[in-house]
């Protein structure tokens, strides 16, 4: 895939963000959504939603590098931050606004704004 533009970029992410801030709680917790979303770094960034789990990449197409943690909602409360890159578990926090925080200490080296096309292009 050849990527497109940043202008281009932007309009697909913030479109996947709209269709995914509309899912309901059977989908995502539309906290971590929420929360995620109103942080401007994460805002740039492609998300996906998977078997209740929120995943922002770097790139709108797979493969993707999976290199910016997920965000899960542990079973028992609070959430979980996984990097799948390395498969690293980068905490537990108890709060969405920790598990956020979290996400953005860890972004990539030089991870700025999703471009369409996949991991071979970033």
């Amino acid at each position: 895939m050849t990527p497109g533009t940043a202008g281009d970029a932007a309009a697909v992410v913030e479109a996947m963000w709209q269709t995914i801030l509309a899912y309901d709680d059977d989908r995502v917790d539309s906290a971590m959504v929420q929360a995620a979303h109103a942080h401007p770094r994460l805002r740039e960034l492609y998300p996906v939603v998977s078997h209740g789990a929120l995943y922002l990449n770097r790139c709108t197409g797979f493969p993707a590098p999976g290199d910016v943690g997920a965000l899960f909602r542990r079973s028992g409360g609070g959430f979980m931050v996984i990097r799948h890159s390395d498969g690293v578990t980068l905490g537990e926090p108890d709060t969405i606004e920790e598990a956020i925080e979290l996400i953005v200490a860890n972004l990539p080296e030089g991870c700025g704004p999703a471009i369409i096309g996949t991991a071979d292009d970033l």
